[in-house]
């Protein structure tokens, strides 16, 4: 996928980057993504519908709603193609989405309403959907096989509480995996109706945090499963995704309900990570201080 920078998203459309600033925060378009460094940068296709747009002499709020028009028949070949079982016209699908957003925003943007879609209009226990739901599995776990090493030095634990595949919440526990292990975090996934060997798996793996997705699973089985991974890695961060039909009942430390989107739940969970180290090592420092006071006061004494 092609990324544009300000100035360069600015000059496609021969306007000045305070005019391309002014525009995202009116009309929330064209919506860039941020650089390691907190730098705008513009997806290219966005840009270029717009650009399109504007060239047919309308106005800018007109231009960007036929810009987000062109954007959105992604979404419609994606449901015609899943709707009439052509698995490759979907993954030309993906494939045209893919030209013009991150993955993160296919996903959200085009692959999750697609199936979001599908599910309404066929039933979530239909042959369609179980067609769908499979490729659409498929296809977030490829992306995930092909997502880049892990480089945070995190480690996430995912207590999968779906049903199975065709859960129509699995699919949003897969975006939201993908999500974490392309954002730098080693990810390991279990289904918490499995506790025998937990605790070695548990150990090898040693999480930051947990996270328990789904709301399949009732709440007893979930807390055995949450009690058996605090038994072995001590207390953690745990985290509820997708589980809003249940009641926030594990008793661990530091529970948080996660939003439901899985780019918005993926991001908070590592910015509760990373809050959560940024206070360990201030605790060391402080101990660290203490220790020292301590030994300039004996050896003063």
């Amino acid at each position: 996928m092609r990324t544009l920078k300000t100035s360069e998203a600015a000059a496609l459309l021969n306007v000045s980057p305070n005019t391309l600033r002014a525009w995202e925060r009116r009309f929330g378009y064209p919506k860039p993504q941020r650089s390691a460094g907190r730098h705008r940068l513009y997806t290219h296709g966005e840009v270029a519908a717009l650009r399109d747009a504007l060239q047919q002499g309308l106005s800018i709020s007109s231009a960007i709603s036929r810009a987000r028009e062109a954007l959105s028949t992604d979404t419609h070949t994606l449901v015609g193609a899943l709707g009439g079982f052509e698995l490759d016209r979907a993954d030309s699908a993906m494939e045209s989405a893919l030209a013009l957003r991150s993955v993160e925003r296919a996903v959200e943007e085009v692959l999750l309403p697609s199936l979001a879609e599908l599910g309404q209009r066929y039933g979530t226990d239909s042959a369609p959907w179980a067609f769908a739901a499979r490729w659409a599995d498929g296809w977030l776990r490829r992306a995930q096989r092909v997502a880049p090493p892990p480089v945070r030095g995190l480690a996430i634990l995912v207590g999968d509480a779906t049903r199975n595949e065709l859960d129509p919440d699995a699919l949003a526990v897969r975006a939201f995996e993908l999500f974490c292990g392309r954002s730098g975090a080693r990810i390991m996934a279990l289904p918490v109706g499995g506790v025998s060997g937990l605790s070695d798996v548990v150990e090898s793996v040693s999480p930051d945090a947990v996270v328990i997705a789904g709301a399949h699973l009732p709440d007893d089985d979930v807390a055995l499963w949450a009690y058996r991974v605090r038994a072995a890695a001590g207390p953690l961060p745990v985290a509820l995704f997708r589980r809003s039909q249940h009641g926030a009942k594990v008793r661990t430390t530091g529970t948080r309900m996660l939003p439901d989107p899985p780019f918005a739940a993926h991001r908070q969970l590592l910015a509760m990570i990373d809050d959560r180290q940024v206070t360990r090592v201030l605790e060391v420092a402080a101990v660290s201080v203490l220790d020292a006071d301590d030994e300039r006061r004996e050896a003063q004494g």
